[in-house]
């Protein structure tokens, strides 16, 4: 992760006008202080993560106003019990959103599962962090400039065992946690909330999320067996 630079912040900030909606950035590094304040004022969501924080240092930066810690577990310190780092921290804190990359590659499925029973599935939001393979054959892609081979199903750096991104598909990490809850009802019930709902109000994003009036008609149909049947965008059928 670079060090915030005020010029740069500015620069992006003025070339993107409202487009960002979420910037990640690692607390520990010089200038981060500064970086949270003026994305805040921008009206930007700052998130934790692709870091090396300490505990202190990641409570620092909630209080300053970031609300949203990504893809937990992955890209920072693992939760120790002398050093708990910053899991502990953004799991700890009610006003953070966690993000789950729940493909039973980059977390142990109990391990998603414990997490939404703990947080509570209006606390997570799971992502999908898919690149270019993302519900494609095994082979070579790229992520920006770097090389990435996809074996069975899982994205690596070229000649490395870094996992670089998913390949997974919203709807296979929907059917996943649909499949953590007591009852298939609760299961559901909690795999739209972090797939949708939850997703929704840690952006800030009004008007969808949840089917109510006045919000965007953006819906997907599932079959009974959770696959894709149907998508309406906007009150369109595609």
């Amino acid at each position: 992760m670079r060090d915030p630079d005020p010029d740069e912040i500015d620069a992006l900030l003025t070339a993107a006008g409202d487009a960002i909606k979420m910037v990640t950035l690692a607390p520990e590094l010089p200038g981060a202080d500064a970086a949270i304040r003026r994305f805040l004022d921008a009206g930007v969501v700052v998130a934790v993560g692709h870091t090396d924080a300490t505990y202190e240092q990641t409570r620092r930066a909630i209080e300053l106003g970031a609300t949203v810690g990504t893809h937990l577990f992955n890209a920072m310190p693992p939760l120790h019990h002398r050093e708990p780092g910053p899991a502990l921290a953004l799991l700890r804190d009610p006003r953070v959103t966690v993000e789950l990359i729940a493909d039973g590659v980059h977390l142990h499925p109990d391990v998603a599962r414990a997490v939404i029973e703990a947080a509570g599935a209006d606390r997570v939001a799971v992502i999908t962090d898919a690149i270019a393979a993302a519900g494609r054959a095994d082979g070579a892609y790229r992520l920006g400039a770097v090389r990435i081979d996809v074996v069975s199903g899982v994205a690596r750096v070229q000649g490395t065992s870094t996992i670089a991104g998913s390949t997974a598909t919203m709807d296979r990490l929907f059917r996943a946690v649909a499949g953590f809850g007591a009852n298939r009802d609760a299961g559901l019930a909690a795999a739209v909330q972090v797939t949708s709902a939850t997703p929704a109000r840690a952006l800030g994003l009004e008007r969808v999320g949840s089917l109510r009036p006045g919000y965007d008609a953006n819906l997907v149909v599932l079959d009974r067996d959770l696959r894709v049947s149907d998508v309406m965008v906007r009150g369109d059928w595609l």
